[in-house]
């Protein structure tokens, strides 16, 4: 998969129990895949579930940017996923975290996953938001935190909201930040609107979030376009590192502005994810 979780703007989730939309999930969002066996698959279907997502990542290229959902830890389904999917020749590129509410969720998987394959978690309660700087701290270079809307909606009793989500996403993006990691938003529901998809996903790109959750192939062109950076951009940004060049490293004056170190960073930070 990607060197880092960092580096993929989007993840698509595609149900456990439908085998048949693995490849096309995968051909849809080469940046990445995750195989749900949480929260979309019935309880009735999980071992099913588990059964199809070994038999693909079985049959699929070991590099293929492939990443499993597991149940929350510390539940017998959750033990389950990894006693078939842990092992070497099934494991998968990687795992996204339900409902992580404290660092020792991720402390078992790299316990029970010693190649140490990276890692989403996803908080999605008040507790998860309040435990997320310490949360990240246990991640490491590669993995990434993700942000549980929904749940975290419910849990706080919050209407699923721009303004009632504000304060949970700069948190988990000030932890994310903190602990050089990557963060993915929560999945738009909405899928007919690609208009407010785009929107939000600007809205989520300005406050700091490298990634979204997709749910649907047809979401993913749209977060991708909007995690890209504009050549308008890149211009300024490479403007911004001229000028700061020939200022010798100190502070620059660019188009009446003052601009110095941390702006470089963010001008770099932007020519990397345009793949300059």
């Amino acid at each position: 998969m990607t060197t880092s979780l960092a580096d993929a703007a989007c993840l698509l989730f595609v149900p456990g129990h439908h085998p048949d939309r693995f490849a096309k999930a995968l051909a849809a969002c080469p940046s990445g895949i995750v195989i749900d066996l949480e929260d979309a698959v019935p309880e009735a279907e999980k071992a099913a579930a588990r059964a199809h997502a070994a038999a693909f990542l079985a049959s699929c290229d070991a590099t293929a940017p492939v990443l499993v959902r597991l149940n929350p830890l510390g539940t017998r389904p959750a033990l389950d996923d990894l006693a078939v999917l842990a092992d070497g020749a099934l494991a998968p590129a990687g795992w996204l975290l339900a409902k992580v509410e404290h660092p020792r969720d991720i402390e078992i998987v790299r316990a029970l996953d010693p190649a140490r394959r990276p890692l989403v978690a996803t908080v999605e309660t008040a507790q998860g938001v309040d435990a997320a700087p310490a949360i990240a701290g246990a991640l490491g270079p590669g993995d990434a935190l993700a942000f549980g809307g929904v749940d975290y909606a419910a849990d706080v009793g919050a209407s699923f909201v721009w303004e009632a989500l504000l304060a949970a996403r700069t948190a988990l993006v000030q932890a994310a930040a903190a602990a050089r990691i990557g963060i993915f938003d929560v999945p738009h529901l909405d899928l007919a609107n690609a208009e407010a998809l785009a929107a939000e996903t600007c809205r989520v790109r300005a406050l700091g979030f490298t990634g979204k959750l997709a749910i649907h192939p047809s979401q993913v062109a749209t977060v991708l376009e909007a995690f890209r950076p504009t050549e308008a951009e890149i211009a300024q940004a490479r403007r911004v590192l001229a000028a700061l060049a020939a200022a010798d490293g100190g502070a620059a004056r660019l188009d009446g502005r003052m601009i110095d170190r941390p702006v470089a960073l963010a001008a770099r930070r932007l020519l990397a994810r345009a793949g300059n």
